[in-house]
């Protein structure tokens, strides 16, 4: 229907992928917040100079929000973190299919080799991570301030400078690396098992014909894969997190005047140090646990809707594009 393309050269293939993909980012955001809230308290959490730490657990976290009667708080900075998910997933995946086909056009080839995707993912990964940062920052500010003390995104945002508003985008452009160690370790393992199953069926039927995954083999794969994507990248997750959290000074004079409490470092260096000089080697992947079931979790839960609605935004699309074809042969006429 090339002819009645009333957008203006707009790519609609891109935009229905795109939409629901934020879509699905939006659902699944509000659904794991708490978790996701309690996850980044944890993960800011340094052991002071004393040895002490102000959370032992993840569910001192969920327990210390109860105590003060401030549940609510659990979603502090949902709405920042909604506008964040929901522009981060419409800018990958738009610019993840504006790159595929703009490949496929260029090259002349039928389809993407592995090489070649995994550049894709990180182009548009990286595109994704530029725009996103402030919302990345403000976000976890808002998640790490004192329950019941958060600002909203203005605020947040006008108490450092722009400058500081992009803390951690280096870390955040390194880690555009994870979906192609996603990737990488899923294919691995996609090919051992369909290899194994294909010899198995061969020696009991004499049937060697190829042998597709099914679907709770695909997504057992895509969640060990994902697992072991976030177990090589975690220090850096931690590091981002404690570079991005807010001053404990600014948001609760109680932990501010226990003595050992500092500043959280503002650089990579100085987290790891940090990390390295009061927690040791375990300080690296303190909370690991936390980020495995949150990450899987909400991937499952964002390619589940998105497949669900994925019908119904391009149906929607259709009836847009087919309006403005109408409206923009309407003005030509009058």
């Amino acid at each position: 229907m090339e002819g009645e393309d009333g957008g203006g050269g707009v790519d609609w293939d891109s935009l229905a992928e795109a939409a629901s993909g934020a879509v699905g980012a939006l659902v699944s955001t509000t659904v794991l917040y708490p978790l996701d809230t309690c996850k980044t308290k944890f993960q800011a959490d340094v052991q002071t100079d004393q040895g002490a730490h102000k959370y032992r657990n993840l569910s001192d976290v969920f327990w210390e929000a109860i105590k003060k009667k401030q549940f609510l708080s659990l979603y502090q900075g949902l709405k920042t973190k909604n506008i964040q998910s929901f522009i981060s997933q419409f800018v990958y995946f738009y610019g993840y299919s504006y790159f595929k086909r703009l490949y496929l056009e260029k090259s002349g080839a039928k389809s993407i080799g592995t090489k070649a995707n995994l550049l894709i993912a990180a182009a548009a990964g990286a595109c994704t991570v530029v725009v996103t940062q402030p919302l990345d920052t403000a976000s976890s500010r808002m998640q790490t301030s004192a329950f019941g003390k958060s600002k909203g995104l203005r605020a947040t945002l006008a108490e450092g400078t722009w400058l500081e508003a992009f803390d951690g985008l280096g870390i955040s452009l390194m880690l555009t690396c994870n979906p192609s160690i996603q990737y990488t370790v899923f294919d691995q393992l996609k090919q051992k098992l369909i290899l194994r199953q294909t010899r198995r069926n061969a020696e009991s039927a004499g049937d060697s014909s190829p042998v597709a995954l099914s679907a709770f083999s695909a997504f057992l794969l895509g969640a060990i894969s994902k697992s072991v994507a976030t177990i090589l990248t975690y220090p850096l997750i931690r590091c981002k997190v404690m570079i991005q959290a807010a001053d404990p000074d600014e948001d609760d004079e109680d932990e501010s005047e226990k003595p050992g409490n500092s500043r959280p470092p503002k650089t990579m260096l100085g987290a790891m140090h940090a990390m390295w000089n009061k927690e040791g080697i375990p300080g690296f992947f303190k909370g690991l646990h936390a980020q495995i079931l949150k990450t899987v979790l909400s991937s499952a839960l964002l390619l589940m809707i998105k497949e669900k609605i994925s019908k119904f935004t391009w149906i929607s699309l259709l009836a847009l594009r087919r309006y403005l074809f109408v409206s923009r042969k309407r003005i030509k006429s009058a």
